[in-house]
């Protein structure tokens, strides 16, 4: 089979291959495309992966391509991981909302609707060279904003669902915690991408969350940035990207006096292409755990075998919500776990949401409708509108005034702005 990777040049891509070395039996590769459109990394990540897979004893090809069409025909998987305007573009994003007064982060809020507003347009058109030159292939989004990009892939009528390492990052921590098999661990996550709680974990039928949180209260609330009385009274573990909407005025004095992410992540990547290049490395480097995205292999590759397969497992992914969460539009994309068929992944039931969770999903998932309209069709108003329904912006003076400023500092990724 021939698995493509769009952004193929991302420091992330190594995380990737060891996950395909790793799963030869599961997700049998025989072709290895990595697309990006710098020549210069993809030289260094194409030479490292083909390293890597030798060593591993791995019989797929790797090729680089800086040609879209080519690396997407007769695709089987196509992987969609890239970032519109790179890290120069995430520092805006991350920095021009924290001049407002609000929190400063590329997936979530000001932030993120920048995002978006650079990359629907680009994802779509890719997908639709996809669709064109491989009908049957399945599009996985790791892209962020995830929800919102892959609404805006089923709204077009793709065969796309996307992908988040949130979960898995949990499932392994808490069989670390109790000593299990990560298999052994199924979560009750739901929510929206990087709005998710986890109110449950069973083991062998059993909920053992309560004793998680008593037992082992700090190794919870630790990486989910909040205290462990918090996560206690909640009776559930927040995704790490809560602490944007439960604390934000202490994140907010946080950002504001240590440097960008996207300029840690920048200094990062320098070192990481470093070593890359370096002919005798074959695995991946221990500091690319620095770079985020931890078990992103493990997450892409089941979801890949499962779909290609129809094995009918349950995998956290991102798909319409389809009455799941009642209280939500059938046509909202959601994160819950799903039955992974051929034709794609089926919600599970997921347990009625509480008053406090289901009005703050609901008026995020009412911005992401609203965020991808602006995406869709551009304009200052539209943008405006979505700010003022984002719930870490709401003020009509602040949604107009970012508007403003997150156009004119996207203007060179909007056509519509130009």
């Amino acid at each position: 089979m021939k698995l493509t990777v769009i952004g193929g040049g991302s420091t992330y891509t190594p995380e990737l291959v060891d996950g395909i070395a790793r799963t030869r039996a599961e997700l049998p590769v025989s072709e290895l495309v990595l697309a990006d459109p710098d020549t210069g990394r993809l030289a260094l990540v194409g030479g490292l992966a083909a390293r890597m897979l030798a060593r591993a004893g791995h019989p797929a090809a790797v090729r680089t391509t800086t040609d879209l069409d080519e690396a997407v025909t007769d695709a089987t998987v196509v992987l969609l991981q890239l970032r519109v305007g790179g890290q120069a573009a995430r520092h805006v994003d991350e920095t021009l909302p924290l001049a407002c007064g609000c929190v400063g982060q590329e997936t979530t809020g000001a932030g993120g609707l920048a995002k978006a507003l650079r990359t629907v347009p680009v994802v779509l058109d890719i997908a639709d060279r996809i669709t064109r030159r491989s009908p049957d292939a399945w599009i996985i989004d790791f892209t962020n904003p995830v929800g919102i990009v892959t609404r805006a892939l089923l709204d077009a009528g793709h065969r796309a669902t996307g992908l988040c390492n949130v979960a898995i990052g949990v499932q392994r921590r808490a069989a670390a915690l109790l000593s299990v098999p990560p298999e052994a661990v199924t979560l009750g996550h739901a929510g929206l991408n990087h709005l998710t709680w986890v109110r449950s974990v069973e083991v062998d039928g059993r909920d053992v969350l309560p004793r998680l949180l008593d037992e082992h209260p700090a190794e919870l609330a630790g990486p989910a940035g909040m205290p462990a009385e918090f996560l206690r009274a909640l009776g559930a573990v927040p995704s790490y990207y809560l602490r944007y909407y439960y604390e934000h005025d202490r994140v907010v004095e946080e950002q504001r006096g240590a440097p960008s992410r996207a300029e840690q992540v920048a200094a990062l990547e320098r070192d990481l292409l470093a070593s890359y290049a370096d002919p005798a490395l074959d695995t991946k480097p221990e500091r690319l755990r620095e770079r985020g995205g931890a078990f992103y292999s493990e997450a892409a590759v089941q979801l890949a075998a499962s779909l290609l397969t129809g094995r009918g497992d349950a995998q956290v992914v991102n798909l319409r919500n389809e009455g799941t969460l009642p209280f939500l539009d059938d046509r909202a994309v959601i994160e819950v776990p799903a039955r992974i068929t051929a034709a794609g992944p089926e919600p599970l039931p997921v347990p009625a949401f509480p008053p406090l969770l289901a009005g703050l999903t609901a008026h995020v998932s009412a911005y992401e409708e609203l965020a991808l309209d602006a995406a869709l069709r551009g304009g200052v108003d539209r943008v405006a509108a979505a700010l003022l329904a984002h719930p870490l912006v709401g003020q009509a003076g602040l949604a107009d005034r970012l508007a403003r400023e997150l156009v004119a500092a996207n203007r060179a990724h909007l056509p519509w702005a130009a």
